[in-house]
């Protein structure tokens, strides 16, 4: 009898749970509150519901042959870089593909999740459901929590001095949908993330005046590298991270801000990082249009707010901005998991207690998995795949973990030094992507063996280690392995420029693609070169005795 797996969430990391377990032969049922799939992707014109839901204007920051699920490359020709509604209508693909509808429970609340009385034995779970009015109890093998980090907005009110004063509306980003309603405003949005960047941006076209406020400052990057290529694509590659691990941090650090730099002097635009400020890695947003805003004036970067007052904003730096008429918080969310009890309530809130940010440390049996509580430098959903893959074979027990006892051991020891201010939060920066995935992979069995693939396959071997490391690099080998990963990898470059070709001129080439293969064989082509050229015998004449001797003929 297959094991019965409750999933919590249908967004992007609860349809991949799904599919997961459907792989690895388990029973999933998934409870989701809302009446469709894929969470805060799915648009609405109100949060009364309480559901964080993206803004009507959002955008990809990663392209698509980077973000999506490993087995279901995006169709050629939806754009690198899609609004809210492309991007549900690829999980609604996804669902249906695969047949996961039928698995999920709509408009159903989970109430309380807990341990069954023989759990020290059984790892099972007791889960309450509730369903319009009526609620349901059931007996499940594990669960994989799947309800996101958007969940309560952390709206600091405490940190700020006379706002209970003022006058104006107070909102967080979560209430924030289209920009209607904020024509001839002056608007103070607080905090510089993503979202603070995206909702000043657009705000700037409607609004009289927008007031950015940032504590930290930020690096600004766009989605487009140098050539127009998609720059998650020509950044992300495992060539890049060797290179990164090798080098001494104060150099890399050096080179980045000077690449950073180089589009505009994020000093002038008062976006530069403040001192004292210790990130192991710099924090950035990408937004193609602030810093044209910044220089057109639609939008003027402020420090930390000292106080409010009925109508203003008293900033650190001593000046002051009479007149606000709006104040939006992008300050972020916080986790919450009600369902739960305590001890495990509180733990499961501390990254630090979950081993590899999947599996708490604390059960005796691991059949509870928290899918989709991490941050990443690359593809969000990219990770929670590879979280599910591993947790569902743990849960089968073909993959093992280290015994509860050692893991909380370790997580304690580590948060002790952490309070001391001995060590830094591994967590509190977001995780390299390239390394945290190979991490999950080499537990599941799953990661590229880059110098067999040399040897194997050469020209898929170039590929995976000199090209982007897109989601499909985890389906050529090992459990889960895909027949099409190969030629997704070999053809990813393709469904890239698809898109973009909606203009063809009969007899011209195409200078982009042609720089792209220049620079990925251009260095081997040259050294090929220089060793024909070295090993032929008019070189040979040419060279002086001396010089020849020299010359090792290898």
């Amino acid at each position: 009898m297959a094991k019965r797996v409750a999933v919590i969430g249908a967004g992007v990391s609860g349809l991949s749970s799904i599919k997961c377990c459907l792989d690895e032969d388990l029973e999933p049922i998934c409870f989701e509150r809302s009446s469709d799939i894929g969470g805060l992707w799915k648009f609405t014109e109100t949060s009364k519901d309480g559901m964080t839901r993206v803004y009507k204007s959002l955008v990809t920051n990663v392209c698509k042959e980077m973000s999506c699920y490993s087995d279901f490359p995006f169709q050629e020709d939806y754009p690198n870089f899609m609004n809210q509604e492309k991007f549900w209508n690829y999980l609604q693909e996804f669902a249906e593909y695969f047949d996961l509808l039928k698995y999920i429970r709509f408009k159903t609340t989970v109430r309380s999740i807990t341990k069954h009385p023989d759990f020290s034995e059984t790892g099972q779970w007791d889960v309450v459901t509730e369903t319009e009015g009526r609620q349901d109890r059931a007996v499940f093998d594990a669960v994989m929590v799947c309800t996101g980090h958007f969940l309560n907005p952390r709206l600091p009110l405490e940190s700020f001095p006379g706002i209970h004063k003022f006058q104006g509306q107070i909102l967080h980003s979560q209430e924030y949908k289209i920009p209607a309603g904020f024509q001839g405003k002056r608007v103070l949005v607080i905090g510089l993330g993503n979202t603070g960047g995206d909702i000043a941006v657009e705000l700037s076209r409607t609004a009289a005046q927008v007031l950015l406020s940032t504590r930290t400052g930020t690096w600004v990057i766009n989605r487009s590298s140098d050539g127009g290529y998609p720059l998650n694509m020509m950044v992300i590659r495992r060539h890049h991270n060797f290179i990164a691990q090798v080098l001494p941090s104060c150099i890399l650090k050096w080179i980045q801000e000077r690449r950073l730099n180089k589009r505009f002097d994020h000093a002038n635009y008062g976006l530069n990082i403040t001192k004292g400020v210790l990130r192991k890695k710099p924090k950035k947003i990408v937004n193609d249009e602030l810093p044209t805003c910044i220089l057109c004036g639609t939008v003027t970067i402020k420090t930390s707010v000292k106080e409010f007052t009925e109508t203003s904003a008293v900033f650190e730096d001593g000046t002051v901005e009479e007149n606000i008429d709006v104040v939006i918080f992008t300050t972020g969310y916080t986790y919450s998991f009600p369902f739960f009890e305590e001890p495990l309530k509180t733990l499961c809130t501390k990254k630090i207690f979950l081993y590899k940010l999947v599996f708490p440390s604390n059960l005796e049996k691991t059949t509870l998995a928290m899918i989709g509580f991490i941050s990443l430098t690359g593809s969000i959903l990219a990770g929670t795949e590879l979280q599910a893959r591993w947790a569902t074979r743990v849960f089968k027990g073909l993959c093992k973990i280290p015994p509860s006892q050692k893991l909380m051991a370790e997580a304690m020891k580590k948060e002790q030094l952490i309070e001391r201010g001995l060590m830094k939060d591994p967590n509190a920066d977001k995780l390299d992507y390239i390394s945290y995935l190979d991490d999950l992979a080499s537990f599941i069995g799953v990661k590229p063996n880059v110098p067999l693939l040399f040897i194997k396959d050469p020209r898929l071997a170039w590929e995976v280690f000199f090209g982007p490391c897109t989601p499909y690099q985890y389906r050529l080998m090992g459990p889960g392995k895909w027949d099409g990963a190969r030629n997704a990898i070999l053809t990813q470059w393709d469904r890239t420029l698809k898109p973009l070709k909606t203009r063809t001129v009969p007899g011209s080439f195409t200078p982009a693609s042609v720089s792209h293969y220049l620079k990925a064989w251009g260095a081997p082509i040259l050294l090929a070169s220089l060793l024909l050229i070295y090993k032929s015998p008019i070189f040979l004449k040419l060279v002086p005795e001396k010089l020849q001797d020299r010359i090792s003929p290898y």
